[in-house]
């Protein structure tokens, strides 16, 4: 091969080192001689060879998982929660001028924020007031990420592991919690139970007939749904008539 064909060859090669394509979601931040241009693309990115340098930036939203964090909740309970984090690049040139490395930055600072967060909440709150917490959490992070062009659109906190203990004494104060209701519900149901009986004892002390009618109910009742011997008492009343008339036979015979 001659001198010409090896000057083909790395004109060649130089052609298609300055070619680049970025797809619709990639921009490429171009620096030419150490200096930043700008950014570039989508499309078809034409480069000066040896002299620009490009550095491919996804602006797709990036969702980063925060590894669980040993948390000191303020009425001091031990805790490991794990969180994660949706952001995108908004502006490529500052994700990559002003930090080194936003992915692992951006970790971080979720780390951190997650640890200084929790630590001023209570565990009742934790696990009562995710929503709040996420908030807070989403606030911080964006503030802190913005000089780096980017947005922090959601947090969640995935999971929150309680020690064993603070497990079982849990499940117990639920427990009481459901005996109170319980308990509440039967009492408010004996006190309704008892104004309507004190409502019928009101009715029948106006018509005493009806405290006979529903003592035969009553013994009706007990016959057709007990087959064995039954004793009950009988009312007095019932023998008044029949006492009357042994007492006073000559009344009787008048």
């Amino acid at each position: 091969m001659g001198p010409l064909g090896i000057i083909i060859i790395i004109v060649v090669i130089l052609i298609f080192s300055a070619i680049r394509v970025l797809r619709e979601y990639e921009r490429g931040v171009i620096f030419r001689l150490g200096r930043i241009v700008g950014a570039k693309g989508p499309g078809l990115i034409i480069l000066i060879p040896i002299v620009d340098k490009m550095v491919k930036v996804s602006l797709r939203t990036i969702v980063l998982d925060v590894p669980p964090q040993d948390i000191i909740t303020k009425d001091n309970v031990s805790v490991q929660v794990n969180a994660v984090v949706y952001f995108r690049v908004l502006d490529s040139t500052k994700a990559i001028i002003e930090v080194e490395n936003y992915l692992y930055a951006t970790s971080q600072l979720a780390q951190t924020t997650l640890r200084s967060v929790l630590g001023e909440v209570e565990l009742d709150d934790l696990l009562s007031s995710r929503e709040e917490i996420n908030q807070k959490l989403q606030e911080i992070i964006d503030r802190e990420t913005d000089p780096w062009g980017i947005k922090v659109s959601m947090v969640e906190i995935k999971h929150v592991d309680l020690p064993e203990e603070m497990k079982r004494a849990m499940a117990a104060q639920a427990e009481a919690e459901r005996e109170r209701r319980a308990k509440i519900i039967a009492a408010k149901g004996e006190y309704q139970a008892s104004e309507k009986l004190a409502e019928a004892a009101q009715v029948m002390s106006k018509s005493p007939i009806t405290i006979q009618l529903r003592y035969l109910q009553t013994l009706n009742t007990i016959a057709a749904e007990n087959n064995s011997t039954t004793i009950f008492p009988i009312p007095i009343e019932l023998f008044k008539p029949f006492m009357k008339s042994f007492l006073n036979p000559d009344k009787d015979n008048d």
